[in-house]
């Protein structure tokens, strides 16, 4: 099995990085012909709290230098999660990146549409722990509004969401085969959210990482062939209209048995106390 990935592009430039920074084993026929992983174009009407993450300083002009996603849960608030922001990720202290942007209402990044945001104020999780991933969450404030109609509802602590078994849908521009062919447009795929000790059997700790429940949760399919994959990380998991997760780590994409992990965001409600 590979090392567990996070899912944000972390090489030079987002096109060319992917086989670089994902060690997949080639994928099975069912995800390689799937045109996230498995998944189907979302228009952003119906889902206008999807929004990239840009930095052209740092990634280039390729796709509007994006680099992760993120979710509008507030007019000024987005949430993301913290391996994006790290040093690793943006080529030095997030503090430094100048031309951090978060594109909203653009389904295809290469369009001039929606809007692009300047950030005025950078939150990470000071309890994340990039070896286990756990805590990884960063909310960041932006300079101006987005609408309001262009926010998602946050699901609290025993939501029945976050129930297994429960349908969602995850969300992304990132990779749509597990091999570097990244999305021109918005896409998304559908998931269940699965038990916790399936998740736990999966990812029991070393090489295949650490599965805590109290700080995540995983979504997928059972045979695998749906999933989030590289470039998504940051993105939204929402069922029954609500917020659940963050795409956050995970070994391969759309692999048999190896569902994707995200932030649980009952948890980060808690983390972010009095900041989203």
């Amino acid at each position: 099995m590979p090392r567990p990935v996070v899912r944000a592009l972390t090489g030079a430039l987002a096109l060319t990085a992917a086989t670089a920074v994902l060690p997949l084993a080639a994928p099975s026929a069912a995800v390689a012909e799937s045109i996230i992983v498995g998944g189907h174009p979302a228009p952003v009407a119906d889902s206008p709290w999807v929004v990239a993450l840009s930095s052209r300083d740092r990634f280039g002009d390729t796709r509007s230098g994006q680099f992760c996603g993120g979710v509008a849960v507030a007019p000024t608030k987005i949430l993301t999660a913290a391996h994006c922001l790290s040093d690793e990720a943006l080529g030095g202290p997030a503090k430094r990146v100048k031309d951090l942007l978060v594109i909203a209402g653009r389904e295809r990044l290469s369009d001039s549409g929606g809007r692009e945001i300047p950030v005025r104020r950078i939150w990470v999780n000071p309890a994340y722990d990039p070896v286990s991933n756990a805590g990884d969450l960063a909310v960041l404030t932006l300079s101006r509004a987005l609408p309001k109609g262009a926010t998602i509802p946050m699901a609290g602590s025993g939501d029945a969401a976050y129930r297994a078994g429960t349908a969602a849908e995850v969300y992304g521009w990132g990779d749509t085969t597990g091999s570097g062919t990244y999305a021109s447009v918005l896409r998304s795929a559908r998931v269940q959210v699965l038990p916790d000790g399936d998740c736990a059997r999966a990812y029991p700790g070393g090489r295949e990482g650490t599965y805590k429940a109290s700080a995540m949760l995983c979504a997928g399919e059972p045979a695998g062939g749906r999933d989030a994959c590289q470039g998504d990380s940051g993105g939204p998991l929402v069922a029954r209209g609500r917020l659940i997760g963050l795409v956050s780590w995970g070994s391969g994409c759309g692999r048999p048995g190896s569902p994707g992990v995200y932030t649980r965001v009952s948890a980060a409600l808690d983390w972010a106390a009095g900041r989203i």
